[in-house]
């Protein structure tokens, strides 16, 4: 069953990113829609969808998971070059 999980991150307000969307089926995809029609970037990584799942939402991500979601923002930077 697809997974997704979405992500927001303000440096000037937030310590860390936060999720803001998850869901598993139905809810995964309309979370890739959403993102899709807004052109904004989407990285496949089953191993860490399954660690965000396990975030509530609008929980800032745990310490533990810096680093995971640290090379998704540098993706996301790299991609959309922003």
């Amino acid at each position: 069953m697809k997974k997704a999980a979405a992500l927001r991150y303000d440096a000037a307000k937030e310590n860390a990113p936060r999720v803001v969307a998850k869901g598993q089926g139905n809810t995964a995809e309309n979370i890739i829609k959403i993102a899709e029609l807004h052109n904004l970037p989407i990285k496949k990584d089953e191993d860490l969808i399954e660690l965000l799942s396990k975030v509530e939402l609008d929980k800032e991500v745990p310490e533990a998971l810096y680093k995971a979601v640290a090379e998704v923002f540098a993706f996301i930077y790299k991609v959309s070059k922003k």
